[in-house]
């Protein structure tokens, strides 16, 4: 079936206006009560923020998240595009979506008083609807609400004209979703322009006679830090959210690393196999965990998840980069590609340390923290003793990004014990067969063994030599 062409042809069709926020609140009623996500892709907020923000849709609420970075809420904020119908119908050539049953702007009050139900329509797509500014210190109100169009002037209209405004950022999302991102990195005398839209839901446009009903839902993020009285944030407007709602960063470590798994970028490697093996993929999540524990990262800036996403891709380019070296077709990520996270880790992170110099060691040390929590974890103490008497005897064993995974598959015979803890890793039959698997376990175990103070190690680089302690 075609869509309404004109006026007139709309009202024949039955179509009817609805304010976006009651738009929203009916498709989010179908969502819910259908049974699907309402934010598909965001995980570990179903018992916590998504209660919240769905009673905040239902509502009919302007929405602030609060939260640290990397914590999701941007896109979440984007995801309510979703909720809009697809297409929504504006008079023909309006620059603020105008309703055809109810124009605001001057254009469309003309065209409608000229043609009457032959007034011509577009329809927008719900894409069209959303509009997005990153709060700045230097945004201004012209960019929020508008300004006068010097070029419109010199075209012969009047100041006094309505047609030579050009309207702003929020004017140009009527009917639909505005969203702010930082909103307390925008000065005082802009947050005063946004409580006309909050409260009144009109804007206006220096001294022009006019006022411009805008129908928006506003939502914006900002970091809890700078969103209270003696921060950023001016009390009025902080007043006129109708839902503040409190993000947070993955509760467990294996909803962690399930994120990092989702949103990590798949490179192509050519005909290599590329496999993360679970205890790998937790280390990096167990990384995460822990720099939001330390003393030595800055809590206020907060450890982002995009932290563990950028890790678990540099730690498999790492990896396929050891491998193509090698000349080794299967590529799994091994204890001794660890190192490869400083880079990573160290752009995402901010260390607090009185020394200078210091921030390799202390990202170092929480690699290190990582893999000796998740061996305890994963590894039964019990199936030490095996291993260790192994060493005892005389076992001596070389690792490193230098030793060739066929090299690690000898000591499955030399030690019988290591093949009994990859199975407890997890290791199918087949997986022990493959010499790139278990070169990843044997390194996991003997380093977690060194880390626990059951092993020495002789360290170089990336490299070492693990024997029995004297």
């Amino acid at each position: 079936m075609s869509q309404p062409s004109t006026l007139g042809e709309l009202k024949k069709s039955g179509w009817k206006s609805i304010s976006v926020k009651e738009e929203i609140r009916q498709n989010a009623i179908k969502r819910i009560g259908s049974g699907d996500d309402l934010f598909p892709g965001v995980l570990g907020y179903d018992e916590t923020v998504l209660p919240q923000f769905e009673n905040a849709l239902l509502a009919g609420h302007d929405i602030i998240l609060l939260g640290e970075r990397g914590q999701a809420k941007t896109r979440m904020l984007r995801g309510l595009v979703e909720l809009l119908d697809e297409y929504m119908p504006i008079i023909a050539g309006s620059e603020i979506n105008d309703d055809p049953y109810d124009p605001v702007s001057r254009h469309a009050r003309d065209l409608v008083a000229e043609h009457g139900d032959d007034t011509p329509l577009e329809w927008v797509h719900r894409d069209a609807r959303f509009g997005e500014k990153l709060a700045t210190p230097d945004t201004s109100i012209a960019d929020l609400i508008g300004e006068v169009d010097p070029i419109k002037v010199a075209e012969g209209r009047y100041l006094s004209d309505e047609l030579t405004l050009h309207y702003g950022l929020v004017p140009r999302t009527n009917r639909g979703i505005f969203a702010i991102n930082e909103l307390p990195d925008l000065s005082e005398r802009i947050q005063v322009g946004l409580l006309n839209i909050l409260e009144e839901r009109d804007v206006q446009v220096r001294g022009y006679k006019i006022r411009l009903p805008i129908d928006v839902i506003l939502v914006a993020s900002a970091n809890p830090e700078d969103y209270t009285n003696r921060g950023r944030i001016i009390t009025p407007l902080k007043d006129r959210f109708g839902s503040q709602i409190r993000t947070h960063y993955p509760l467990e470590i294996g909803l962690e690393r399930d994120i990092a798994e989702a949103e990590a970028r798949v490179f192509d490697t050519g005909d290599r196999n590329v496999e993360m093996p679970d205890f790998m993929s937790t280390v990096i999540a167990t990384l995460s965990h822990l720099a939001r524990d330390s003393s030595h990262v800055n809590q206020r800036s907060g450890v982002s998840v995009r932290l563990t996403v950028a890790n678990y891709e540099t730690l498999l380019a790492g990896a396929l980069r050891r491998a193509l070296y090698s000349g080794e077709d299967h590529v799994v990520p091994r204890v001794s590609d660890l190192g490869a996270l400083t880079a990573s880790t160290a752009g995402k992170v901010e260390i607090e340390t009185l020394e200078e110099g210091r921030d390799g060691e202390i990202i170092e040390h929480l690699v290190r923290s990582a893999v000796l929590t998740v061996f305890k974890d994963e590894v039964d103490p019990a199936q030490h003793r095996a291993i260790l008497d192994a060493f005892e005897e005389g076992a001596v064993v070389s690792a490193g990004d230098d030793i060739a995974s066929a090299d690690y598959m000898a000591l499955l015979d030399q030690i019988p014990a290591l093949g009994e803890v990859l199975s407890g890793l997890g290791f199918s039959d087949e997986q022990l067969t493959q010499p790139a698997m278990v070169a990843s376990g044997v390194e996991f175990v003997l380093e977690g063994l060194h880390l626990n103070k059951r092993l020495n190690k002789e360290a170089v680089g990336n490299a070492g030599v693990y024997r029995a302690r004297a």
